[in-house]
């Protein structure tokens, strides 16, 4: 029997990673458009579409932080099995994983700099569902508006302005993904 940090992740690292990656890539040049992917199998607290992107991106050159919810002996140990990621705080974290009142406030993650926007965090924000309604989206990859079930709107509205430095956001629920970057613009 196999101990809990040694079960799931994916059973075809490679195929199933390359298919995770083109979905999240799908879903942030399509703000707004949920994804299904490959579940990653992880375990609690995680959804299989976390479980997923942490797979697919987090690997022994980035750091993740976890939020206190999330931030259990068992998954630490399933994510250093899995991926080698090291853990940190918010403000030195690549990636960020937790629900939405946890990650808040957003200003302790790097926007990036203006030499290095890409060296901005993205948030895996854990939701209970992903609605294709609810705020209002627009700009790069939208073709006129489309509509995603985010937490609020004002955090989205001041990340927006700082473009291009800015957090990037990977919704989860389930095994459906939902990806808008710092250039989409929400009302």
């Amino acid at each position: 029997m196999q101990t809990p940090s040694l079960q799931g992740g994916f059973a075809e690292p490679a195929r199933e990673a390359a298919m995770v990656f083109r979905d999240i890539m799908t879903a942030m040049a399509r703000p707004g458009q949920i994804e299904t992917v490959a579940p990653g199998l992880g375990i609690a607290p995680l959804s299989d579409a976390a479980a997923a992107v942490v797979l697919t991106l987090c690997d022994a050159d980035t750091k993740l932080y976890l939020t206190p919810r999330h931030d259990t002996e068992a998954l630490r140990r399933w994510i250093a099995f899995h991926t080698g990621v090291p853990l940190t705080g918010p403000q030195e974290a690549d990636f960020a994983l937790g629900a939405w009142d946890d990650l808040t406030p957003l200003n302790r993650f790097r926007p990036g700099t203006a030499d290095y926007p890409d060296q901005s965090a993205t948030l895996i924000v854990e939701c209970e569902a992903l609605d294709p309604q609810g705020a209002m989206l627009s700009g790069p990859g939208i073709q006129s508006t489309t509509e995603l079930s985010l937490p609020e709107v004002k955090a989205f509205r001041r990340n927006a302005q700082q473009f291009p430095l800015g957090l990037d956001f990977i919704f989860t629920a389930g095994v459906q993904l939902a990806a808008p970057p710092r250039s989409t613009k929400v009302t």
